[in-house]
């Protein structure tokens, strides 16, 4: 599921009555549901699906605390809206984290959101609606038990950080992974560098095996041009894997096509590289709606468990408000 696109197309929602002539500041609910077909193709499988891809309704809101100083939380909560057989309803969490915000020092929150490596450089994967092969960095600290900070602008430079608290409760042991990134903006150029210490255990807050203690290191640079915008990424872990990645998208109105390349180079003994192909179109049908398909080709030796190559197409529609 990618969030980028649904998050910057909510509108803000507002409750109206009699209340609002007492200037009564009410809280933002959101949300969307989102559905997806996908045909795969690789060595020994044909598999289809209809399934849901990632729908979640939220409830935000913010408040002056003093001149220039702005209290703010977000919780948003996950849902399958394919299955009605066994649908547990809200069976799901993405995001909830209260902070403060001010122009004269920038920003603080802490809870579970989206990390500061991940919002500084994981460009790619997140972009695309299913990223059924997008590769991704391999930090693996997760987005829960988060003390994130983001400074104000210096003149286009944007400092931020994270660190991740993990007491004996979480898996009976204590380890306090952290995240650095700094983001540098002028005109159309976005340039950004982060790391991710990796310490603990993934199981903390994210799934997914543990690799090693060695930092992850990556670099972005994007250029926006009037409807165009392309991107250049490059992620590195010692012993486990370097991640290359060119992206563009380009709007026409109503419509969107964007397309990239991602290549994984393994740092592991008996691994082989493998290439990721993905293309997209997009339509917005409405302020409110939009439909899009998206295919995908994996290719490299060994590349799924069956074969050296993998073929997806999707199909896809989002509903928020």
């Amino acid at each position: 599921m990618k969030k980028t696109l649904i998050a910057s197309a909510v509108a803000a929602a507002t409750f109206s009555g009699a209340a609002m002539a007492q200037d009564v500041n009410l809280p933002t609910v959101y949300g969307n549901i989102q559905l997806a077909y996908m045909y795969s193709d690789y060595d020994g499988s044909n598999d289809q699906s209809l399934f849901d891809n990632g729908s979640t309704i939220g409830v935000k809101h913010s408040h002056e605390l003093m001149p220039g100083v702005e209290g703010f939380f977000k919780a948003e909560l996950e849902f399958d809206a394919d299955d009605k057989a066994g649908n547990g309803g809200l069976n799901g969490f993405d995001e909830a984290y209260i902070g403060v915000k001010g122009d004269s020092f920038g920003q603080v929150w802490v809870g579970s959101d989206d990390s500061t490596y991940e919002s500084a450089i994981d460009e790619i994967a997140n972009y695309y609606e299913v990223a059924s092969q997008s590769i991704g960095g391999a930090y693996t600290t997760g987005e829960g038990d988060l003390i994130q900070y983001k400074t104000p602008s210096f003149g286009g430079l944007t400092l931020a950080g994270a660190v991740q608290i993990n007491g004996d409760a979480d898996n009976a042991e204590k380890s306090y992974p952290y995240q650095l990134a700094a983001m540098y903006e002028m005109a159309g150029l976005e340039l950004a560098v982060a790391m991710d210490s990796n310490d603990g255990d993934t199981g903390y807050s994210s799934n997914g095996a543990d690799l090693n203690n060695e930092n992850t290191y990556g670099l972005r640079a994007s250029y926006n041009l009037d409807n165009l915008r392309v991107t250049g990424q490059y992620q590195t872990r010692k012993d486990v894997v370097d991640v290359y990645g060119i992206f563009g998208a380009y709007s026409m109105g109503s419509n969107t096509f964007a397309a990239s390349w991602e290549r994984g180079e393994p740092d592991v003994a008996g691994a082989d590289d493998f290439d990721v192909y993905t293309v997209q179109a997009l339509h917005n049908l409405s302020d409110n709606m939009y439909v899009y398909v998206e295919g995908y080709y994996g290719d490299g030796d060994d590349y799924t468990a069956t074969g050296d190559e993998r073929k997806d197409i999707a199909f896809g529609g989002t509903y928020y408000f």
